[in-house]
């Protein structure tokens, strides 16, 4: 065995005189395995809000947005939209009509942002699995129907359970003038609440989704769209694709994958989870320094076995070893058990649910997602920690006490 080693791990285990630098020694293991395990339960419950997050507005967006740069609705010709259903790795194609819209319930009313789609538009985003009460459809016989958002749902006063009273959408008419006969000004229609879907605040208390034939009757948009949106295949190359929509459709449109749809909210979701891990690590740097204060405390209880190893003929490279080897084994028990706590808890939490929600969200507890890069960038940066609070005292204190053993 390596005599360094063996000599360092015979100071870790073996009872010192001073039962300080015990205590200050498992303390040092303690907030090292404490840090540790802060650092992988917080990034695990930070990759679970944003699997989370991702997947509710991706149940909510297409993989592929087409919409003008300038202008808010358009009309593709036949040739350019065959051509666009013909594109390999395209899956569905569903064209989309937004407008802003009045709601009225009995007494209650709201703007809200209508948003026709086509048939395919559940299979095209899987928004039917946000839908919580009731079900999606925008068809039943003859009867139009919808599906609200819960804030609007809530601001209405409206539910799937009144199956007789029917929500009146009011549109503007474009092009005329105020006239006291409200009729005259407004496209009037009918329809029966569906089904109440949540995802947050921005959409709950934003949408109600309706068929596209219902929205363009009373918007009076014939044949216009003010998006279309795409569903493509698993491993599609997204920008070869987008590139070939482009030389179809022209310069004229933005296209827009799932990520630059939400773009600021992915980089708010990455900012977020990189200062709270850096703020996690200055605080595994102020724990680190117990480790500092235990190998100083060793150094000076030792130097009697110091003295003794340099009359037999040990280095200053070996002695310093000895005692760095000390650090590194104090950081490697506090890293291992750290990573066991974390993991424990992430897959606690995962099986038992022991943080919950309320029951209006979207999932009963709070997610967590374990990644082994998480694990790695952990492991990497607790290592280098430890190795610089190991090698200062380490450095400095047996540089004093052998400038003292030279001069005498």
């Amino acid at each position: 065995m390596n005599l360094s080693f063996y000599i360092a791990k015979r100071y870790l285990v073996s009872k010192k005189s001073h039962n300080a630098i015990n205590i200050i020694s498992a303390v040092s293991v303690g907030g090292i395995s404490i840090g540790t395990m802060a650092l992988i339960v917080v990034l695990s419950a930070f990759n679970g809000l944003s699997e989370l997050v991702k997947s509710l507005y991706n149940s909510f967006n297409s993989d592929i947005q087409i919409t003008l740069k300038e202008g808010k609705v358009f009309e593709l010709d036949s040739t350019q939209i065959n051509r666009l259903k013909k594109l390999e790795g395209l899956r569905y194609y569903s064209e989309v009509l937004e407008e802003n819209a009045m709601l009225k319930y009995n007494d209650q009313h709201c703007i809200a942002t209508l948003r026709g789609v086509s048939e395919n538009y559940a299979s095209l985003t899987r928004f039917d699995t946000l839908v919580h009460e009731g079900s999606f459809m925008l068809k039943n016989g003859d009867e139009n129907m919808m599906v609200l958002g819960k804030g609007i749902s809530y601001q209405l006063n409206a539910g799937t359970k009144d199956k007789f009273t029917p929500i009146t959408l009011y549109a503007p008419k474009r092009g005329l003038s105020t006239s006291v006969n409200p009729e005259d000004v407004f496209y009037e229609k009918k329809a029966y609440i569906s089904g109440i879907f949540t995802i947050t605040d921005d959409f709950d208390y934003k949408y109600a989704l309706v068929s596209i034939h219902f929205a363009r009757e009373l918007l009076n948009y014939p044949n216009k769209v003010s998006a279309i949106e795409l569903g493509l295949e698993p491993d599609v190359n997204t920008d070869k694709l987008k590139e070939q929509i482009t030389r179809i459709i022209g310069n004229k449109f933005k296209i827009k994958d799932k990520y630059e749809q939400n773009e600021l909210l992915f980089k708010t979701m990455k900012s977020e989870k990189l200062w709270v891990f850096l703020v996690l690590v200055f605080i595994m740097v102020v724990a680190t320094f117990n480790v500092i204060g235990s190998l100083t405390m060793l150094i000076i209880e030792k130097k009697k076995d110091i003295s003794i190893l340099w009359d037999m003929g040990a280095d200053l490279i070996l002695i310093r070893k000895i005692f760095l080897i000390e650090g590194i084994m104090i950081t490697l028990i506090g890293l291992v058990s750290g990573l066991l706590l974390g993991t424990l808890i992430c897959l606690g939490q995962e099986r038992f649910s022991w943080i919950k929600f309320n029951e209006s969200f979207v999932v009963s507890a709070y997610p967590v997602k374990m990644f082994g890069s998480d694990y790695l960038l952990v492991v990497g940066v607790v290592l280098f920690i430890g190795l610089l609070a190991a090698w200062y005292p380490v450095r400095i204190f047996t540089r004093r006490f052998f400038t003292s053993l030279t001069t005498t």
